[in-house]
């Protein structure tokens, strides 16, 4: 037995108890749990990389909104399920002056995060054509995505993007949708975990595919705007958040406020459907829902299911900020740009102390930095390496849940670790490498 940084036999007995057959290939939401036990039984305080939870404090234009509206009453009211107006209207200009596209209000709808989205864009998108079966997710991604298919009983199929860049993506793409099975493809851009962002030219393939063979796209925009090679920030002036959108009018994009804007407790998020989508008929959408109409279905059909609604009061902060955003008064990009030095800085780290980056270039550039990056370490699979980093005092998630074809690798993320964590940080890698040289 090795030393380690944190007690071996507790750790040990933790990930026992835990009942996990294999502590490596636990959810993010379970490694959670495990580290919380760890760090409370041993008095350490871990580098945590394994959730993506903002480390950042909420704009308080947010939070003074939020608490006007209830104290106004707001909660004791249902909110309507489509959204208040102020916020319908706010998300509408945030997509032309950001997004540099035109969307009516009708068409932008506040959700619970944006996994409940994703959820919604599932039970409709997914149900629009009988002789169709389900989703392909462009990988690696977000796990619980592929979650939510296998709650609803869909069926999915999934691929690792990273070899498949530039044109050669068309190829990979119709690989899998030329038989006319595929009902939505869905995506993250900037991409969770490897921090990869799509080219113009792969969002137009991406479009003129789903336009082909009628196949929505599912954009997820969690990392809105935080590609930071380029600033994205100022409402109407280019470059702005690169869409699909531009490529073709079968999408649904998914915007959250929990990183860009560090709102994830009060959980509401966007949904944006194309003006064409929303007003859409699919007559096979009467197998479940009292409409063949797209829109009228996610409202009415799947969100009311959900929840009916999202917090009324969330809404006002949701709104307020993106207001000041459109205004120009709020320049919510400059307030993320910590993840990105950040993870330059832990990127350095560990790479001084052996380990590798994984998905390390875009295509023909190094990675940006970002909130995420991915790391591996000679002799060690990534499950394996997760296990091995916890008596160390360090967690991350291994790739293998996400859809990764890179066994090998971790996804760390870089919010919840402050700067005064440094060197400490360091002072355990050296540890690590000390106790697992490099050959």
């Amino acid at each position: 037995m090795h030393e380690t940084i944190i007690d071996y036999n507790l750790v040990k007995t933790v990930i026992s108890e835990s009942g996990i057959e294999r502590i490596g290939h636990a959810t993010i939401r379970e490694l959670v749990r495990i580290v919380n036990i760890i760090e409370e039984k041993s008095g350490s305080k871990f580098i945590r990389m394994e959730m993506g939870v903002p480390g950042l404090k909420p704009s308080e234009i947010g939070t003074n909104a939020e608490i006007a509206a209830l104290n106004s009453g707001v909660a004791s009211k249902y909110p309507m399920i489509e959204g208040i107006k102020p916020l319908k209207d706010e998300m509408s200009r945030f997509c032309k002056l950001f997004l540099n596209i035109t969307v009516n209000a009708e068409s932008c709808i506040p959700t619970v995060g944006s996994m409940m989205g994703a959820m919604a864009s599932f039970l409709v998108a997914n149900r629009t054509d009988r002789s169709k079966e389900g989703t392909l997710f462009i990988d690696p991604g977000f796990p619980v995505q592929k979650q939510q298919c296998k709650v609803l009983g869909h069926p999915y199929k999934s691929f690792d993007v990273y070899n498949f860049r530039g044109e050669r993506l068309r190829e990979k793409l119709e690989s899998y949708i030329k038989e006319g099975k595929v009902s939505t493809i869905l995506y993250s851009n900037p991409n969770n975990p490897s921090w990869i962002c799509f080219t113009e030219d792969e969002l137009q393939i991406i479009g003129e595919l789903s336009k082909k063979y009628d196949i929505t796209i599912i954009e997820d925009l969690a990392y809105f705007a935080m590609d930071f090679r380029t600033d994205k920030s100022i409402p109407g002036k280019p470059p702005y958040q690169p869409t699909v959108a531009h490529y073709t009018d079968n999408y649904i994009l998914l915007v959250s406020s929990s990183k860009a804007f560090s709102y994830a407790g009060q959980r509401v998020g966007m949904m944006v459907i194309s003006d064409t989508l929303y007003k859409r008929r699919f007559p096979d959408l009467k197998r479940f829902y009292s409409t063949d109409k797209f829109g009228y279905s996610v409202v009415y059909g799947a969100l009311y299911a959900l929840s009916a609604g999202t917090s009324h009061s969330a809404q006002y902060a949701l709104a307020a900020m993106l207001k000041a955003a459109n205004d120009g008064e709020f320049n919510f990009v400059s307030q993320v740009r910590e993840y990105g030095e950040k993870a330059k800085i832990m990127k350095k780290l560990f790479t001084d102390y052996g380990f590798k980056i994984v998905y390390e270039r875009d295509m023909d550039v190094p990675i940006a930095d970002g909130f995420y990056f991915t790391i591996s370490y000679p002799g060690f699979s990534g499950a394996d390496l997760v296990e091995e980093l916890l008596y160390f005092g360090i967690s991350a998630i291994s790739l293998d849940i996400t859809g990764s074809d890179r066994s090998e690798g971790l996804r760390a993320c870089v919010s919840q670790v402050s700067r005064d964590q440094f060197t400490d940080l360091e002072t355990r890698l050296k540890a690590f490498k000390s106790c697992h040289p490099v050959k």
